[in-house]
């Protein structure tokens, strides 16, 4: 794992709207803006006390059914 860069895909469309959303938001690059917007819903995340309460807030998120 060591040495690697980490890597995430896009489908074209969405990478469009972040370019477009990073550029209007005057951020660096699309690479920051997906970092920030990532970290923030992360954030959402962190007070889960354990595995079932955490899988319950992305249900609640509507990140998994």
């Amino acid at each position: 794992m060591f040495g690697r860069k980490p890597v995430v895909k896009l489908s074209p469309e969405v990478f469009e709207k972040a370019v477009t959303a990073a550029e209007a938001a005057g951020y660096s690059d699309v690479s920051e803006f997906v970092e920030h917007v990532l970290m923030k819903e992360l954030s959402k995340l962190d007070g889960a006390a354990d595995e079932k309460e955490l899988k319950e807030r992305l249900r609640g998120l509507g990140y998994i059914s």
